[in-house]
């Protein structure tokens, strides 16, 4: 019997990061030939990640420009693809998520009559311009693909709603997989900056914030809450500031100069889960970072109007924060200022999985190709 060719397309580096450890699941399974496509929409921090987790693509499309647009991310990504799929000659193509990159690769497995496996599939906020462009990216793969592999029961049941019933498995984040291999007690960062942070006398922020739809005011007013509550309270703020010249811009115009907030480069994917269990609180308007941080005990205040992860938020261990000043001043405050307040959301259960995504999903493939038992669902809580 000939091995299945399972291709796994990303481009991003959060796809990189929670694809990367199915990657290597796919390689290990008898039967399976692993075939990994970057597109690399993001070329400097998906090679990080790549070089993290000792993967090795097969095809690299390398269609980052400066400034890129999203029509250009996507036209690229389908023109690239044709080719890729043309000559590697996949069974089945894995797409992750939501981003650009995700819904050019699903659409070009469905030009090319290739089935298609969409990973973290039914996320949902139901309004497609936030967050942008990634809510309808994520529907139309949903459109497309012949199997969906949901993190969460929650994801499943959007799907159900959708008229999706066949072919869908919750089998918790494979996020979890990828911390599981990359948290360590005696890591030792590259920079001696964060080697040197006071960890357990001062209060350490993490803070991230990147989106397009905060662009603008949303941001401007995100970058004010940060700069106050860093001048108002005992604590050492470390945001890696994305590389958009937007948010490069924002993030100096607001924090440059103040003593106790380091703007430091994006960090790879080990050092940002290892900051990340040092850390006390989490600020982010990042989609995998709410997922990751419940899964280290750590609290997070969410910069966005909305989540597509209402699980951690019903679990406890995520707030709401918006993107207003005094709403993200008041509730850092809180949370910096009231041990109980900070306990609750701490000791909260973690809804996103136990580390064993990536064997489900392998095994929901084997079996849609007649090679193996239908997988349980993963289950929070048990």
């Amino acid at each position: 019997m000939e091995k299945l060719r399972i291709m796994s397309v990303f481009g991003t580096r959060p796809e990189a990061i929670k694809m990367a450890p199915l990657v290597k699941e796919l390689a290990g399974r008898e039967g399976i030939e692993s075939i990994c496509c970057v597109t690399a929409q993001h070329r400097e921090m998906l090679d990080s990640v790549l070089q993290v987790f000792d993967l090795h693509p097969q095809w690299d499309l390398d269609i980052m420009t400066p400034r890129q647009t999203l029509s250009t991310i996507t036209s690229k990504c389908l023109t690239g693809m044709d080719e890729a799929i043309e000559a590697l000659k996949p069974d089945m193509i894995l797409v992750h998520g939501d981003t650009s990159t995700t819904f050019a690769g699903a659409l070009s497995a469905f030009y090319h009559k290739v089935p298609v496996g969409h990973v973290e599939a039914g996320l949902r906020t139901y309004d497609k311009y936030s967050p942008y462009p990634e809510e309808m990216n994520r529907k139309l793969v949903t459109a497309i693909a012949d199997l969906y592999f949901c993190p969460t029961e929650n994801n499943r049941e959007n799907l159900r709603r959708e008229g999706i019933t066949e072919g869908v498995f919750v089998t918790g984040n494979t996020v979890i997989d990828a911390l599981k291999t990359t948290v360590r007690p005696d890591y030792r960062f590259a920079a001696d900056e964060l080697n040197r942070l006071p960890y357990g006398e001062k209060k350490i922020l993490l803070v991230t914030c990147h989106r397009r739809e905060n662009y603008g005011q949303p941001m401007e007013d995100i970058m004010s809450a940060l700069a106050e509550i860093a001048r108002t309270h005992e604590v050492e703020m470390v945001y890696p500031v994305h590389l958009s010249p937007v948010v490069q811009e924002c993030a100096k115009k607001h924090l440059g100069g103040i003593p106790n907030v380091h703007l430091i480069p994006p960090l790879a994917a080990d050092e940002m889960h290892n900051l990340m269990a040092r850390s006390d609180l989490v600020l982010t308007d990042s989609g995998g970072l709410q997922e990751e941080a419940p899964s280290l005990g750590k609290p997070v205040l969410v910069l966005r109007r909305e989540t597509e992860r209402p699980e951690a938020v019903t679990a406890g261990t995520v707030k709401l924060a918006g993107v207003k000043y005094e709403d993200i001043v008041s509730m850092a405050h809180e949370l910096l200022t009231s041990p109980p307040a900070y306990a609750a959301m701490a000791h909260a259960a973690n809804p996103y999985g136990d580390g064993k995504a990536c064997g489900r999903i392998v095994d929901a493939i084997l079996w849609h190709f007649g090679r193996g038992a239908k997988p349980e669902d993963f289950r929070a809580g048990t």
